[in-house]
């Protein structure tokens, strides 16, 4: 039987992950899975700080792990919009494929702090119930986690290079 394709997503907050998985999720036909959408009805006003978020994703991941799982040995192509930024986050995506049988590809957004940081002030004022979250300080403290991909982790990684975009003249 036919597996389904896991995509997944590494690049440092702000690089555009979210927005890339909605798009490849129509272009595959993809179940499209959002931690952010699945913390936030989950557990509503309860991810105030980034140790909440934490101590959240990973009572999250097992139950998507099954469900995913299921989804990739039924043909079903999944996009999960999880982050896979480091070396720990990128095994549980390449287990869970290897669980299932299913081929996989991680998309490696690289992208400048300065770009991200322009992505999350737009996102700030789209989104604003994000905006606590959404800030210089808080994009420090996570990329402080970021580990770009090596080729020692043997991966098939699909490079995307994501550029600001151009400020209006004044």
């Amino acid at each position: 039987m036919k597996r389904g394709t896991l995509y997944f997503f590494c690049g440092k907050m702000g690089a555009g992950k979210t927005t890339r998985s909605r798009t490849l999720a129509g272009k595959e036909n993809a179940v499209l899975i959002s931690e952010d959408e699945w913390l936030s009805t989950l557990y509503p006003n309860q991810i105030e700080s980034f140790s909440d978020y934490r101590r959240y994703s990973s009572i999250l991941k097992p139950l998507v792990f099954s469900h995913v799982e299921n989804l990739l040995k039924t043909g079903s192509n999944v996009v999960l919009d999880f982050p896979a930024n480091t070396v720990e986050q990128r095994k549980w995506f390449s287990e869970l494929a290897s669980t299932a049988g299913a081929p996989s590809k991680m998309i490696y957004i690289k992208a400048s702090d300065a770009t991200c940081l322009q992505q999350i002030a737009k996102r700030r004022i789209e989104q604003p119930e994000r905006a606590i979250f959404d800030t210089r300080s808080v994009f420090e403290q996570v990329n402080k986690f970021f580990q770009e991909p090596g080729e020692a982790e043997k991966l098939n990684i699909q490079v995307v290079e994501s550029n600001p975009s151009p400020q209006p003249r004044k």
